[in-house]
């Protein structure tokens, strides 16, 4: 389970307690009738305890209602369901807000590709050029320093490509974070470090 799904399923338990408090609130609004039981013995010298005559029972309802507080249950009600709508609106944000990392760290990842792309070309470009300068002063028809420029310009594209590939890995780390996903380390990794 990722962290993503775990916060999303942490926040429907506690959504259906806040409607489960929501329903018990709604319930004061209505009588409760209980039934009453009573089962034991009595009797006036110690040696009637055991007899028959002795045992009694007795059954009886209970009604319980607010009738005369339906002000206070209904306030009671009321503030449940504000409760739930608060947390309602509170997921809501962090879904939005979710969603707008998403978004940025594909727009990133999208422009950290294209980038590398462009940067791939023109170390592709440099390194033929400085092959076409090596040629030239083979043949005479450049000095050394045109060459040695030329080797520059083609380590400098390289080293530009080699950050580009780096920042367009570390985009596309960032659209795994802002998905949410999660990887498990094995129970065998687990031991392996517990052990040192």
């Amino acid at each position: 389970m990722t962290q993503g799904q775990c916060a999303g399923s942490s926040w429907i338990a506690s959504h259906r307690l806040l409607v489960i408090g929501v329903g018990v609130a709604v319930g004061d609004l209505f009588p409760k009738v209980t039934l009453i039981g009573e089962v034991g013995y009595s009797a006036p010298t110690f040696g009637d305890f055991g007899q028959s005559e002795a045992r009694f029972f007795s059954v009886g309802p209970g009604i319980t209602w607010a009738a005369f507080d339906l002000g206070r249950v209904r306030a009671r009600i009321s503030s449940a369901k504000d409760q739930t709508d608060a947390a309602l609106g509170a997921y809501q944000s962090a879904v939005l807000g979710a969603l707008e990392d998403t978004e940025g760290a594909l727009l990133n990842y999208g422009h950290a590709q294209t980038r590398r792309e462009a940067l791939r070309v023109a170390a592709g470009a440099s390194d033929k050029a400085a092959d076409l300068a090596r040629k030239r002063f083979e043949g005479g028809l450049i000095d050394f320093l045109e060459v040695l420029d030329a080797e520059r310009t083609a380590l400098s594209a390289e080293l530009l490509l080699s950050q580009s590939s780096s920042d367009t890995a570390t985009s596309l780390v960032a659209v795994y974070k802002a998905l949410g996903a999660g990887w498990d380390i094995p129970a065998a990794h687990d031991a392996r470090t517990a052990q040192r």
